[in-house]
C-alpha cells in the first residue's frame, strides 16, 4: 500500500503532461508513491504518454463529457495511498519536488487536508501574475483561518479516510469543485469536533508552491477569470451547483 497516490486528471494535455509526470516518476523511484492518470477521453497523445510514465491509467468511457471532479474521483478509486495528492496536468513543480510531496503528505495526515501557494513560474510571470495570485492566496488563507476550507485544484492533498468520509469531489460540479471539497472537509471536521469526535480541517503551507500554466489568464485576462471564480464559488456555496454548466478548456 503506497503512502501517497498522486492523481493527475487529463484531457488533451499531451504538450504539458511530460513536465508533470517525468519529475513525479523520479520522485516515485525514491519514495513510497504511485502515479495515477485519470483521462477524460483525450484525442491527442495524452494516453500514450501516460501509459509510459504512470503506474495506473483510467479512462472515461461513459457518454458525455466527464467533469474534472469525476476524473479526480476515478483516479482516487484506482489508487491505494493513505494520502491522495491531486495535481493538475499543466502545473510546474519546484526544484525540490520530493520536499513538496513530503510536506503536503505530512500536513494532510496531521490536519486532514492540505494545499500550498499557487503562482506562475518566475520564467514567465508578469507583475499582474504576482500581484493577483498573491492577493488570492491572502484571501484563501483568511477564509481558511475563519474555519472554512479553500484550496485550488492545482494542488490538493487529502487523507483517504477524510476524502471518503466527505464523499470525494461533487461530480455534478463543472467548476468550483476544488473549493467545494475543502469547504466540506472543514465543515464536517467542525461538526465531528462538536459531537465529541476527532475532527479535521485544511492547512495551507505558505512556504510550499506549485506553478500553474498562465494560459487561461493570457487568453481571457484576469478580470474575466476572477469573475468566473467568484461566480462559481458563490453558486456552489449558496445553491449547490456551479455557475457554469461546463468548464471550457484552454489549450
Amino acid at each position: 500500500m503506497p503512502a501517497v497516490t498522486v492523481v493527475v486528471p487529463t484531457l488533451d494535455e499531451a504538450r504539458a503532461l511530460p513536465r508533470v509526470l517525468v519529475p513525479l516518476r523520479a520522485v516515485a523511484a525514491e519514495r513510497d508513491l504511485e502515479i495515477v492518470v485519470s483521462d477524460g477521453a483525450s484525442s491527442d497523445e495524452t494516453l500514450a504518454i501516460a501509459l509510459g510514465l504512470a503506474d495506473r491509467v483510467v479512462v472515461h468511457r461513459g457518454p458525455g463529457r466527464q467533469t474534472i471532479a469525476a476524473g479526480r474521483n476515478a483516479g482516487a478509486r484506482a489508487g491505494a495511498g493513505e494520502v491522495i495528492l491531486f495535481v493538475n496536468a499543466d502545473v510546474r513543480f519546484p526544484d525540490d519536488l520530493g520536499g513538496l510531496v513530503d510536506a503536503l503528505a505530512l500536513a494532510a495526515r496531521d490536519a486532514g487536508a492540505a494545499t500550498c501557494s499557487v503562482r506562475v513560474h518566475p520564467d514567465e510571470s508578469t507583475l499582474a501574475d504576482r500581484a493577483v495570485l498573491a492577493a488570492c492566496d491572502a484571501v484563501f488563507r483568511a477564509w481558511t483561518a475563519a474555519g472554512r476550507g479553500m484550496g485550488r485544484g492545482e494542488c490538493q492533498a487529502i487523507r483517504r479516510d477524510v476524502f471518503e468520509a466527505v464523499g470525494g469531489y461533487d461530480e455534478r460540479l463543472a467548476a468550483g469543485e476544488d473549493f467545494d471539497l475543502f469547504d466540506r472537509v472543514a465543515r464536517e471536521g467542525r461538526r465531528r469536533r462538536r459531537a465529541g469526535g476527532v475532527g479535521y480541517g485544511v492547512r495551507i503551507l505558505r512556504d510550499q508552491v506549485v506553478y500553474e500554466d498562465p494560459r487561461r489568464y493570457r487568453r481571457r485576462g484576469y478580470p474575466r477569470v476572477l469573475a468566473s471564480w467568484a461566480l462559481n464559488s458563490l453558486w456552489v456555496s449558496t445553491v449547490g451547483r456551479s455557475f457554469h454548466r461546463a468548464w471550457e478548456p484552454v489549450r
